[in-house]
Parts: C-alpha cells; sequence; structure tokens
C-alpha cells in the first residue's frame, strides 16, 4: 500500500473559513476519505496561521515509505525553520 502525508479540508465552507488535518492517507483514498493517521492540524484562516505537527510520527511514517506532498513539505519544513 502507497501511502502519502497530504492534508485533508475540514471547517466550515459557508465562509471559507477551512483549515486542514496533515493525516497519512492511501495513495488511492479519496481525498475526505478514511486516514491512517492524524498527523497534525494547520488553520491559515487565523491571523497568524496556526500550524501544529507532531514530527516524530510524520518522521516514522517517512522512515516506512511514505511519500509527503509537495503542501505538507513545505509546512514542515517551516515548522522546522520556526522551532530552532
Amino acid at each position: 500500500m502507497e501511502v502519502r502525508l497530504r492534508l485533508q479540508r475540514a471547517g466550515r465552507s459557508a465562509k471559507k473559513r477551512y483549515n486542514f488535518r496533515i493525516v497519512a492517507m492511501s495513495k488511492k483514498a479519496p481525498k475526505n476519505g478514511k486516514y491512517l493517521e492524524l498527523l497534525g492540524h494547520y488553520d491559515p484562516a487565523r491571523k497568524p496561521a496556526t500550524l501544529e505537527l507532531k514530527h516524530e510520527k510524520i518522521e516514522a511514517w517517512i522512515k516506512k515509505g511514505a511519500q509527503m506532498s509537495d503542501t505538507v513539505r513545505s509546512l514542515v519544513v517551516k515548522s522546522k525553520k520556526a522551532a530552532k
């Protein structure tokens, strides 16, 4: 099974106040389908945007062969830079 670390949209659609979950999902799963594990949250609607990641779990999935989407990769890099 191929696993991707990607964003899953959540939140309110009426006012376009979406927030996102960072999840590990099967590559063939639908975008709002069942995920394998929740790895963090991202809320770009807040000022400043909030980002919470579980770096240990992300690293564990990468060691198992999971691929990150481009957006998740950039969020992980931003989070690591902010932590330093």
